[in-house]
């Protein structure tokens, strides 16, 4: 017995030296066991660093760097582009909202021209950030669905290209506005998509519909 003692004030001693006492102040910085990368070799933004002639840590970007999903405007922000073709936009009309009033609004605003450019755009951009959940092909079956996670709307299901079947098919004003704000299980893209980039989206997935409906595509 008088061992286990011995042992336990001897480990207690131990304990009490490496972490210290609770609450006690000390100028000397602490020991750390276990120091899980609390100090790094590493240069911290806008601090002075002698190993680049300048002096300076934060490096500028290479000459020509554009953030990645987004355009260089034409015009300084200075200038509100009209219609506005890059960035956000935060009107209440048509182009802004898929709605005309109450109402989702069924062909594409004034401002958008749906071309080949267009239709291209709205693939790459669909690919990016609607192909994991609806599926390349838009069939609802993207990557997530293999893991059980989310059943994702499927742009092919029977009624989904005719407009009188109100139960499946989307109007191009209430795809926009889903891409905007979100649906059931999916969440809003408003912050990540362009407005301009919403509406090429639904305008590749019109052509996705009307190249699987004349079997042009196949759904996999």
């Amino acid at each position: 017995m008088k061992y286990f003692f011995l042992s336990y004030i001897f480990v207690a001693a131990i304990i009490v030296s490496a972490a210290g006492f609770r609450g006690s102040k000390s100028l000397q910085p602490p020991i750390e066991i276990l120091p899980d990368m609390d100090n790094q070799t590493k240069l911290k933004a806008q601090a002075h660093s002698d190993f680049f002639a300048d002096g300076a840590g934060g490096r500028p970007p290479v000459h020509g760097t554009v953030p990645m999903g987004y355009e260089i405007p034409a015009k300084p922000s200075t200038e509100k582009p009209a219609p506005p073709a890059f960035g956000f936009s935060h009107g209440s009309g048509y182009y802004d909202t898929g709605r005309f009033g109450d109402y989702y609004g069924e062909g594409f605003p004034e401002e958008v021209t749906v071309d080949a450019a267009l239709i291209a755009r709205g693939q790459e951009r669909y690919n990016i950030n609607c192909a994991v959940c609806h599926g390349l092909s838009g069939n609802g079956k993207g990557i997530t669905s293999k893991y059980g996670i989310l059943n994702a709307f499927n742009f092919h299901q029977p009624g989904s290209t005719d407009p009188t079947n109100a139960a499946t098919y989307r109007a191009n004003g209430s795809i926009f506005d889903t891409i905007t704000n979100g649906r059931g299980l999916m969440g809003s893209y408003g912050a990540n998509i362009p407005v301009r980039d919403r509406w090429a989206i639904v305008a590749y997935i019109r052509a996705l519909q009307t190249a699987v409906k004349e079997g042009n595509v196949t759904i996999q």
